[in-house]
């Protein structure tokens, strides 16, 4: 039970957080913060990809590895 409420306590204090730290970071760029909010998930959607495409590569090497 203990759990199921720590979870829903991060849940509702994440959004919070991510505004926080997004302005935090607009602030010290000098910046808006929809700019850096749109920029972020940009390089987040270009990195998961570049991560996505080395894991496949690396995963292939393995299964060729353990034949």
């Amino acid at each position: 039970m203990l759990m199921l409420s720590l979870i829903r306590a991060f849940a509702v204090l994440l959004p919070g957080l991510i505004h926080l730290a997004t302005w935090l970071v607009a602030r010290s760029l000098n910046m808006p913060q929809p700019l850096v909010h749109a920029t972020s998930m940009f390089v987040f959607a270009q990195v998961h990809a570049v991560e996505m495409r080395v894991g496949k590569g690396l995963w292939r090497q393995l299964q060729s590895l353990m034949r």
